[in-house]
């Protein structure tokens, strides 16, 4: 070979990554994904392929034997090894099976918050080969009922403090045979017992794994209650196999057994459950667990225990970027923020106060069969289209009619792709790969979500509700949710559901509930338009009990707009859109306005001077 040849082969060499960087600017950030994609493929194959069967408490069992010492758990002032939560979640188990006639494969709701016990409860309760419903602690009455009756629990565990929440419900629930423990060392309540005592007097020894000699990959491993679209919460069924491959979240993004995990987002969400804590127990890292989310005291924590792994919803990432400035903001050794719901404005601040953290996006709902991952860090995007991803999970962005709120069909009854940078329906073809399972006992539901005839006649589809975007550069971007859904606080609200408790109060009609956007916060926040009950005046004091009493804070409508009536589609639906674009501005809104003011307890006029006060961010909301 001569030097004129070899001198244009070293040429060409040096010049590829520049040609690439140019021309391909993401060549290497797909190449890796696409790697990343395949060893998650081959890893869940062969978990998939061992006998007896491997699930998620089976690779616990391998990190209590490989590692019984590790720190697993930090809670306040506690820390739990492997081996402590083992031999915990053990007496526990031991205790429900003496006191119970828990057979495995009956479901048991847990009702409680951020705290160890629940860790503990869960794996007792997966050792005995349980199905878990794992309830948000904020709902009460009729909601609690209904997600309780949804999965067709035998037993409901609850916490000390719930108790009277549960007491308020127990005669529907006898009526159901219903057993229910209380986390307590003592409880005196007819129809309740106490578990603590129980669990502290049982043995700590192993359960037998003919426990769960009957599971298969498709038996429920938890219920994960979400909104969806209408109605009440549902209970979206995560399988034994879906839960093994959600197993690989953390791993995936490159998460390690030295990384410290800040869990402060709620168990009974995916995001917390699944992520956090499951993904945990793959990759072997320290859980530090907090009750609730605090923004003042978030960087407090990540310093005092050394936290190099973060989870967040948007507004988490939003709260934490509105505490007063301290020097101290870039002192952590947190190098990577995984959750969904980022605004790109918040995001860049974020990245700018509170230094060089990898930001980990992704797209995904509890029931889906379709997720993204923003594995580039390009700031606004929950993901980027892949070939290769998309011939695994088929998906397409269809055009959507927002006035009649349904898919734009052609002359053949098949939908329409939408165009590259046009916003469209996200809809995930339904495989034996990408399955779609469903609700819990709500066919009726379930069925909505599939969605028919969408390419070619007698094709099947999982309608995700969502309406995203794919840009020039093939990265995906989320742009809204349809149906009557909003999201507040990070919690998914369901109009239905406020609707029929506003119903309830003794002055209200008929009520039309929706979500109107607030500069400066995610998401949406509350409104009704509500007619009065004929003869009757507005009582704001009652209306306001009415809320308060039976809503979570984040669920509870902010503002009242009185109508003399409620405008209808030809269909006899409540129209929503004129009602969010005109929102909540006295200036625009012709019709009595009210503010729900909760130092008062009532819902007072909303006049200019509340709203300014909302603008500037005088008013919390």
């Amino acid at each position: 070979m001569d030097i004129y040849t070899v001198s244009t082969v070293l040429a060409s060499v040096a010049i590829f990554p520049l040609v690439l960087k140019v021309f391909y600017p993401y060549f290497w950030d797909d190449f890796f994904y696409l790697i990343n994609l395949i060893w998650i493929f081959i890893k869940f194959g062969k978990r998939r392929g061992r006998k007896p069967l491997f699930l998620v408490l089976d690779r616990y069992f391998e990190q209590v034997s490989k590692h019984p010492n590790r720190p697993f758990l930090v809670f306040e002032d506690q820390t739990f090894s492997y081996q402590d939560a083992d031999k915990k979640s053990n007496k526990i188990a031991n205790a429900i099976q003496k006191h119970t006639d828990l057979k495995a494969g009956d479901t048991v709701a847990l009702y409680m918050g951020n705290e160890p016990t629940f860790i503990f409860t869960w794996l007792a309760l997966a050792k005995l080969g349980c199905p878990v419903a794992l309830l948000n602690y904020n709902i009460r009455s009729k909601s609690l009922l209904h997600c309780f009756g949804c999965c067709e629990a035998k037993l409901l565990i609850a916490a000390a403090e719930l108790q009277g929440a549960v007491e308020d419900v127990l005669p529907s629930l006898q009526e159901k045979g219903v057993s229910v423990l209380i986390m307590a060392k003592a409880c005196s309540t007819p129809g309740m017992e106490s578990l603590v005592d129980k669990a502290e007097e049982a043995e700590d020894g192993p359960i037998s794994p003919s426990r769960r000699e009957s599971l298969t990959f498709k038996s429920p491993a938890v219920y994960i209650y979400t909104s969806g679209t209408t109605g009440l919460p549902k209970a979206a069924v995560i399988t034994q196999d879906r839960l093994l491959a959600a197993m690989t979240v953390l791993a995936s993004n490159g998460v390690t057994p030295g990384d410290i995990i800040y869990l402060n987002l709620p168990l009974y969400h995916a995001a917390g459950f699944v992520i956090g804590f499951v993904g945990s127990i793959e990759t072997g890292s320290k859980i530090i667990l907090r009750r609730k989310f605090s923004a003042s005291l978030f960087w407090e924590d990540c310093r005092k225990h050394h936290v190099t792994v973060i989870q967040y919803i948007g507004e988490v990432l939003r709260y934490l970027c509105n505490t007063p400035k301290k020097n101290s903001d870039r002192d952590h050794k947190v190098r990577l923020a995984i959750g969904n719901g980022v605004r790109a404005d918040v995001w860049r601040e974020f990245l700018d106060r509170f230094g060089n953290i990898q930001v980990r996006e992704f797209y995904a709902a509890t029931e889906g069969n379709v997720g993204f991952l923003n594995y580039t860090g390009k700031i606004g995007a929950v993901g980027r289209v892949n070939y290769f991803h998309r011939k695994l999970f088929p998906y397409a962005l269809i055009k959507y009619d927002a006035e009649k709120e349904e898919p734009v069909r052609d002359h053949r009854g098949l939908c329409v792709e939408a165009a590259k940078g046009e916003t469209g329906l996200l809809v995930s073809r339904i495989t034996k790969i990408a399955p779609f399972i469903g609700y819990a006992r709500n066919d009726q539901q379930t069925e909505k979500k599939r969605l028919r005839d969408v390419f070619q006649k007698g094709d099947l589809y999982f309608n995700s509700g969502d309406l995203l975007r794919i840009d020039h550069e093939n990265f995906i971007y989320f742009q809204d949710r349809v149906g009557d859904t909003f999201r507040w606080k990070g919690e998914n609200v369901a109009t239905t559901e406020v609707a029929d408790v506003l119903g309830m109060a003794e002055c209200i009609q008929e009520a039309n509930v929706y979500g109107v956007k607030v500069s400066g916060h995610e998401g949406r926040i509350g409104m009704a338009a509500v007619t009065v009950k004929e003869g009757m005046a507005f009582d704001p004091i009652s209306t306001c009990s009415q809320v308060t009493n039976y809503l979570p804070a984040y669920a509870r409508p902010r503002f009242l707009r009185i109508q003399d009536s409620l405008e209808m589609t030809g269909t006899f639906k409540q129209m929503k859109v004129k009602l969010v674009e005109e929102g909540f501005s006295p200036a625009v809104v012709s019709d009595p306005l009210y503010f729900l003011d909760e130092k008062m307890k009532s819902y007072i006029p909303m006049t200019h001077e509340i709203y300014n006060s909302i603008a500037s961010r005088d008013i919390k909301l």
